[in-house]
C-alpha cells in the first residue's frame, strides 16, 4: 500500500467518523464505535507508522522547529503526523459532543463547533469551552 493510498484511507475514515457524530443519534453503540472503531483504527495506524519511520528519520526530533521540520520533509513522518491530528480532532469532537449533550446544548448550536473542530482542532473546542461557560455555565447560588 502506498502512502497516498494509506492517506486516501485516513481521511475516509476520519470523514465518516465526523458524519456520524453530526448526524447519527449518539447511542452508546455509535459512540463506541466512533471511539474505538474509528479513532482506534487512526491511533494504530499511527502507531504502526511511528514504529516504522520515526525513529530512522534522520534529524528528526522535536528539540527544535529544524528537527520538527525533518520529520515532515518524510512521507512516512507527514502521514504520521497527518493521521495524528485525525485521530485527535475526531477524539476532542466526540468529547465535544457528548459533554454538550449533557448541558442539553443543541445539536445545531453543536454543529458549528465540531465543524470548526474537525477542521481547525483547537479552535473548535475553544468555541465550545467558551459557549459552555456563557451559555451553559451552571447557575451560581447566591448567599443573601
Amino acid at each position: 500500500m502506498t502512502f497516498d493510498q494509506l492517506f486516501q484511507i485516513a481521511g475516509t475514515t476520519a470523514m465518516t467518523g465526523w458524519v456520524m457524530l453530526l448526524v447519527l443519534p449518539r447511542w452508546p453503540s455509535v459512540i463506541i464505535a466512533l471511539r474505538y472503531g474509528i479513532v482506534g483504527a487512526l491511533s494504530v495506524t499511527y502507531a504502526v507508522l511511528i514504529m516504522l519511520f520515526f525513529f530512522g528519520i534522520e534529524g528528526g526530533g522535536f528539540n527544535s522547529i529544524a528537527e520538527v521540520r525533518a520529520l515532515f520533509l518524510s512521507d512516512g513522518g507527514l502521514l504520521a503526523g497527518w493521521i495524528h491530528y485525525l485521530a485527535f480532532d475526531l477524539f476532542v469532537g466526540i468529547w465535544i459532543a457528548r459533554k454538550a449533550d449533557q448541558v442539553g446544548m443543541s445539536r445545531l448550536l453543536q454543529a458549528p463547533i465540531l465543524l470548526a473542530t474537525f477542521m481547525f482542532g483547537p479552535v473548535g473546542l475553544l468555541m465550545y469551552l467558551a459557549s459552555r461557560a456563557t451559555l451553559f455555565a451552571a447557575p451560581s447560588t447566591a448567599r443573601t
